[in-house]
């Protein structure tokens, strides 16, 4: 039996990168499987796009290139943009969106720890707004040819794409309650593509991210505290919406395994740089993006919220963490 004292050894930052990035690889391996190969083409175009981007900023800033390229975040940055993107988008979408969150949103607000937005959501946002159309155009189950891909990317060939893309099940389900064309089970039961809980596929793609989140809460390189209180809010607001009108408003499971739900309650949310930092705040702060996902989702123009409702939130960061500090120890509240 070890001595005392006992001293809890530094984690790196470099350590905690390269568990989150191997967190992400069940997810992944869903995504390749039901999807192609096309993912891994957008995760090498962000990664290669985002080491530039970091490499040149650093030069401009006269900081040590080896340390800051060594440490992960940057390509952390880089795959979580990829995952939210469509696999099929064109090599430049990829990069120039990968380039502005490594750029504008990190390095110009003083580099890692100092952004007040979280990079990847920045991004997304910026290419949603600039190209909705698309961001519209995501991959069917049976799209996996992989030359028909490559040519979507790299040599804009967009002509087949009615036949390698379909809608999600969440924006026909959005488009379709719009348009006032039917009840909420009706659409989704007429939707191409529809699995036993969400898109075909797609559930699966979730269920992978579930297990890698699991995973890094027993690593303890995040808290339960943002997953839990996101997942805990998510599914009582489309509970409460569901059971007060279920023709209009969808099951909580279909929205929990659709879009990027779980995405981002165990790797978008828990951003240690922009999120909040007590223990009550974390709570809030994921409460509030659940919230404003779900509303978004139904009520908005977009059929997932999550970068929006991210960006959001981190803005009112500084306020959270203000207002629920615990109290020194000693001390009264």
């Amino acid at each position: 039996m070890n001595n005392s004292p006992y001293f809890r050894q530094p984690v790196s930052v470099q350590a905690v990168m390269l568990k989150v990035l191997a967190a992400l690889l069940p997810g992944l391996a869903a995504y390749v499987w039901f999807f192609g190969a096309a993912i891994l083409v957008q995760i090498a175009l962000a990664s290669s796009a985002a080491l530039a981007g970091e490499a040149a900023m650093l030069m401009l800033r006269r900081r040590p290139l080896a340390l800051f390229l060594s440490d992960g975040s940057a390509l952390v940055t880089a795959w979580l943009l990829a995952l939210s993107l469509p696999p099929l988008s064109p090599w430049w979408l990829t990069v120039v969106a990968t380039l502005f969150a490594i750029i504008v949103v990190k390095h110009l607000y003083g580099g890692l720890g100092q952004n007040p937005f979280n990079p990847a959501m920045a991004a997304f946002c910026v290419v949603i707004v600039a190209y909705p159309q698309l961001l519209s155009q995501w991959p069917s189950p049976a799209s996996g040819d992989f030359m028909n891909q490559w040519q979507m990317i790299f040599a804009g060939a967009r002509e087949h794409v009615d036949a390698l893309t379909m809608a999600t099940p969440l924006d026909a389900l959005r488009t379709g309650l719009h348009a006032g064309t039917g009840k909420a089970a009706a659409i989704l039961g007429g939707t191409q593509g529809m699995g036993v809980l969400a898109g075909q596929g797609w559930e699966w793609v979730a269920v992978g991210y579930l297990a890698g989140g699991l995973w890094l809460i027993q690593q303890r390189i995040i808290t339960w505290h943002i997953p839990a209180a996101f997942i805990a809010v998510f599914l009582a607001v489309a509970s409460a919406f569901h059971l007060g009108s279920a023709d209009r408003f969808a099951p909580p499971l279909f929205h929990l395994f659709s879009g990027g739900a779980l995405l981002c309650a165990f790797f978008i949310a828990t951003d240690p740089v922009s999120a909040a930092t007590t223990p009550r705040g974390k709570l809030i702060y994921a409460a509030g993006i659940a919230f404003l996902t779900y509303i978004i989702r139904v009520f908005g123009a977009y059929p997932d919220g999550i970068a929006f409702a991210t960006l959001l939130m981190n803005i009112c960061v500084p306020l959270i963490d203000m207002w629920t500090q615990p109290p020194v120890f000693g001390h009264k509240k």
